[in-house]
């Protein structure tokens, strides 16, 4: 169909555009087969003539990145996916065509193209509307009582009774956590673009979508593991204020850490930056995110008792409360020979102690001894901001379905 040449056309263009720098970088024997096999596709090959040689090169490029070798292969990895999903869209296969731009945008983030990735998914979900219509079941009768108090902090958490200026927000008030109560109540998402209505949150990604999911309660035990799953059913398994939850998985199901404002940018405009992210807190030695923004946005959906366990990041963070409520466990930095950190390498920034269910200070002295006198805790409802330096131990405990945004700057 002649949408989707005219796509290919772009990547073919793009890709000889660049030739010499892929060329180098990439190497001639994977450049040349991936620019045959565009060619290929410009001319209308089908998906059965091309799919091997794309499926190849996807998943070369998927280990190079893997071992950090050149970003260029994010590149080829990305156009890639685009030439792959343009053989796979007719009616009969064009589901999976959107579950490969969504593992482009997921796995080597749409490099240079996230706007044509995000124009084509529209095209084919246009195109092709979703073949079964996905109900609404009856809103759940829902009153959760608020949170015991935690017993391994002896704080609150300090709430501003106003909004602080810039100048003293970034000479002072940045050194240590503070809430703002109801600071995003005005925010679209949660007035006229409710993320508390799975109708919405299934309307604005259109069918087909995928997104990156942890399985299980724990990031810290061995049956913990990621997959990709399709958002309208990760969806069915939550409670929402126009859903009962009609998927029960086996495991916890918890989107973590996943910006999936990339994924569907309409959800980018239901939130508002507040400017104390630009204000440039002054640190000694603070490396703020590298990306051109300085800024990293993630998302954290998931049902009643999804935890994030103690651990530290190094970035200034604000965190808002957008669908339910949260507990939130705080300790300083000067805590930390007193957390009991993992000696895995990789979860080096987590502590072994459950802040949500300990009760033993047999079990970890020091924590108890050094750390739970000064340690805060606080519940964040919808339109609460929290906010933390870097370096600060943290863990959050959903008390009910929960959507909540992070800022790193």
């Amino acid at each position: 169909m002649s949408w989707s040449l005219e796509y290919g056309e772009i990547i073919l263009s793009s890709l000889e555009n660049d030739q010499d720098v892929l060329l180098a970088n990439c190497g001639k024997e994977h450049c040349e087969r991936l620019f045959s096999t565009a060619r290929a596709v410009c001319a209308g090959a089908s998906h059965s003539k091309v799919s091997d040689d794309l499926e190849d090169v996807i998943k070369i490029s998927y280990d190079r990145m893997s071992k950090g070798q050149s970003g260029w292969w994010r590149r080829i990895h990305t156009d890639t996916s685009i030439l792959q999903a343009l053989t796979l869209s007719d009616q009969s296969a064009y589901l999976q065509a959107i579950e490969v731009l969504d593992r482009a945008i997921i796995i080597s983030g749409a490099m240079g193209r996230l706007d044509l990735i995000h124009a084509l998914i529209q095209d084919v979900q246009s195109k092709f509307p979703s073949p079964t219509n996905v109900g609404v079941l009856p809103a759940p009768s829902r009153h959760p009582s608020e949170p015991k108090p935690l017993c391994t902090a002896l704080l609150d958490v300090p709430s501003l009774p106003f909004q602080p200026s810039l100048s003293s927000f970034r000479s002072q008030l940045s050194l240590s956590p503070f809430i703002l109560r109801s600071y995003a109540n005005d925010w679209p998402a949660l007035t006229n673009h409710p993320w508390c209505s799975v109708r919405y949150l299934r309307t604005v990604a259109g069918p087909g979508r995928v997104v990156p999911i942890e399985v299980g309660k724990d990031y810290r035990n061995d049956d913990w593991t990621q997959q990709l799953m399709p958002w309208d059913k990760f969806l069915a398994s939550l409670e929402f204020d126009d859903q009962t939850c009609s998927y029960v998985p086996e495991k916890m199901l918890y989107l973590a850490q996943h910006n999936l404002f990339m994924q569907f940018p309409d959800l980018r405009a239901d939130i508002l930056v507040p400017d104390y992210v630009y204000s440039g807190p002054s640190v000694p030695n603070y490396a703020p995110p590298g990306n051109d923004e300085q800024l990293v946005l993630n998302t954290w959906l998931g049902p009643r008792g999804t935890i994030s366990p103690a651990h530290t990041d190094p970035y200034f963070n604000f965190y808002v409360q957008v669908v339910g409520s949260k507990t939130v466990w705080l300790a300083s930095p000067k805590c930390s020979e007193h957390m009991y950190a993992e000696e895995t390498p990789s979860i080096s920034n987590t502590s072994c102690v459950d802040v949500f269910t300990t009760q033993d200070n047999h079990e970890y002295p020091a924590f108890w001894e050094d750390v739970v006198p000064g340690a805060m805790s606080t519940t964040l409802h919808p339109g609460d901001m929290l906010f933390f330096p870097p370096g600060w131990w943290h863990a959050m405990r959903a008390n009910e379905t929960s959507f909540s945004v992070s800022m790193w700057f």
